[in-house]
């Protein structure tokens, strides 16, 4: 049984969502083949799904949104790079659909959540499985004009499904399909967190952590505004946090996930994983509001209703006014069920029996 997991490139939050679900998965089959089909860089991929058994077909099946940074998009490069892939799809579909009968054995696609691999599963007559939170036609939408056709040609597309795994936080996805609601698809950390500590000569109390961190693209901050919070002590990916006396650089393969059971506060764009992440290790949420991006406001008004949170302006971040001595704001409705990864994997396993794969 081979599963082929197509995964959007657009953000990293797409390939963490993925990783957990796959990783709960192969817990249930551990004899099941998994196969990533992205264009995710290999050293996110190394890093996200280790310890699992995968292979990686570098393909890229969806354009998403192109950013002008984590916080503003740019819909005229998007337009443009639509164009472009939609020229190029053909041939990719051909050869994957190729490389999959070559396998000789069953198959089942896993959509996160690229339209067009409902053409990939129709040319090897495998079943389709969507694990989404929004599709991409509801993203474009918003932006009008040449983008109605694109969202039409998402929307029409995703229908061809058999099964869409909802995830929590998620936009209208009206598809006409089967689906079943899960939990949060948070992952689970794996490094020794003692260890983390004392590399990073953290301090010993997390409620003095926060992580700064905003996705796979970054936002450059100017590192001395930390130094308006010299009792915190600031991690993420940047390497300009360095420059700053209580900044501390994560190494490439250490994930956010790995030091939120120390960290008390995640200043961040709104983005699913993120969330996910935070909320299952019962960390605040400091968010800067994002224009541009349909996801966002949705994102944000869950996060009132599920997660302890403040609220920023981006003009709020780049001034350093991030409300780190205020208390959190508590959810005004209950927490999500944690479940995601383990019921999404289940699910999986189902249709597979129900179609005779497994």
């Amino acid at each position: 049984m081979l599963i082929y997991a197509c995964i959007s490139a657009h953000g990293f939050g797409h390939g963490s969502r993925s990783a957990a679900v796959l990783a709960a998965l192969q817990r249930l089959r551990p004899h099941w083949r998994l196969v990533l089909s992205t264009a995710l860089p290999p050293s996110f991929l190394a890093t996200a799904f280790a310890p699992l058994a995968v292979q990686h077909r570098p393909c890229r099946w969806d354009v998403g949104v192109l950013q002008a940074d984590a916080l503003g998009s740019d819909p005229a490069a998007t337009l443009v790079a639509l164009e472009q892939l939609e020229g190029q799809l053909p041939a990719q579909l051909e050869r994957e659909a190729a490389w999959l009968r070559a396998q000789g054995e069953p198959v089942l696609v896993i959509g996160d959540v690229p339209p067009a691999a409902a053409l990939l599963a129709e040319a090897v007559g495998a079943p389709l499985i969507w694990l989404a939170s929004f599709g991409w036609d509801v993203i474009y939408r918003p932006f009008g004009g040449r983008f109605e056709a694109w969202a039409e040609h998402c929307l029409a597309l995703y229908r061809r499904g058999d099964l869409l795994l909802e995830c929590p936080l998620a936009m209208p996805m009206p598809w006409d399909i089967p689906r079943r609601r899960i939990g949060l698809t948070a992952g689970e950390p794996r490094l020794d967190l003692e260890g983390l500590v004392r590399q990073l000569q953290l301090p010993h109390e997390p409620d003095r952590c926060a992580l700064l961190t905003f996705g796979g693209m970054g936002l450059a901050l100017d590192p001395a505004l930390l130094g308006l919070w010299s009792q915190w002590t600031f991690l993420g990916h940047d390497p300009a946090l360095a420059e700053a006396d209580n900044g501390r650089v994560l190494p490439a393969e250490v994930r956010p996930l790995e030091l939120m059971r120390h960290c008390s506060r995640l200043i961040t764009k709104p983005g699913y994983s993120s969330f996910c992440e935070a909320m299952s290790q019962n960390v605040g949420i400091h968010l800067v509001h994002r224009d541009g991006f349909a996801e966002a406001p949705v994102l944000e008004q869950a996060l009132r209703r599920h997660g302890q949170h403040r609220l920023l302006s981006r003009a709020d971040l780049l001034a350093g006014r991030w409300q780190l001595d205020q208390p959190l704001l508590p959810p005004s409705g209950q927490p999500l069920p944690q479940d995601g990864a383990g019921s999404g994997a289940l699910a999986i396993t189902e249709l597979a029996e129900q179609r005779g794969l497994g």
